[in-house]
This record gives C-alpha cells, sequence and structure tokens, in this order.
C-alpha cells in the first residue's frame, strides 16, 4: 500500500525553525519526485517546493525562496522540508505528495498522488 506519512510540525515563534519529515511507505523513493504543498484555513491549497528524482529542486513559492529548502535521504525513503525564518503567514497545514520523476513546473495538485495526511504548522508569539 502507498503511504506517506508527515511529520515535524508544531507551534514555533516567528524567526523560528522547523523541520518537517515526509516518509514513504510501499514504493522506493528512487524514482519519484516528491512535493510540498500547504493549506491554510480559508485558503487554497498552494505548492511550496518539489525535489525531483535527481535532487532538482523547484521552488513554487516567492515567498519562501531563501528561508525553506527540501532535501531527499533515499535510503531513508525520507523526504525533509527545512523551514527557516518562520512568519505567521507561513501558518498551515503542510503536506507531501508524489509526482513522477520530475517536478511540474507548476504546482496543479491534480498532478500528483498520492498524498500524505498533512502536519500542522502554527507560526505565533
Amino acid at each position: 500500500q502507498l503511504q506517506l506519512v508527515e511529520s515535524g510540525g508544531g507551534l514555533v515563534q516567528p524567526g523560528g525553525s522547523l523541520r518537517l519529515s515526509c516518509v514513504l511507505s510501499g514504493f522506493s523513493l528512487d524514482y519519484y519526485a516528491i512535493g510540498w504543498f500547504r493549506q491554510a484555513p480559508g485558503k487554497e491549497r498552494e505548492g511550496v517546493l518539489c525535489i525531483s528524482k535527481s535532487g532538482y529542486i523547484t521552488t513554487y513559492l516567492d515567498s519562501v525562496k531563501g528561508r525553506f529548502t527540501v532535501s531527499r535521504d533515499n535510503a531513508k525513503n525520507t523526504v525533509y522540508l527545512q523551514m527557516n525564518s518562520l512568519k505567521p503567514e507561513d501558518t498551515a497545514i503542510y503536506s507531501c505528495a508524489v509526482d513522477n520523476a520530475r517536478c511540474p513546473a507548476l504546482p496543479t495538485p491534480v498532478l500528483f498522488g498520492p498524498w500524505g495526511q498533512g502536519t500542522q504548522v502554527t507560526v505565533s508569539s
């Protein structure tokens, strides 16, 4: 069974950092790209970053450039989202999802799947 499980979310003060993990089971990470998305209350889901099979990173959100990065550890079947200098507007449920080997130019959710259940990130003082 293909499954993705996110973890690492929580409450953090503005300016703080969090590292989210996306653990894959039921298939090998070696052959896939992984996208990170987020959805804030009352807002549409938006693509954040994507890492391709080869490790190439596509950043979809200008607001996270220089603050967020993504990495992968194929041996652990895990993808990480490192978030630094967090802001209140980063508050959302963060989810990871599978795509083919290459990340799409646009973070169209229907191109991704399966999805994890998400992990809550709250940035507040």
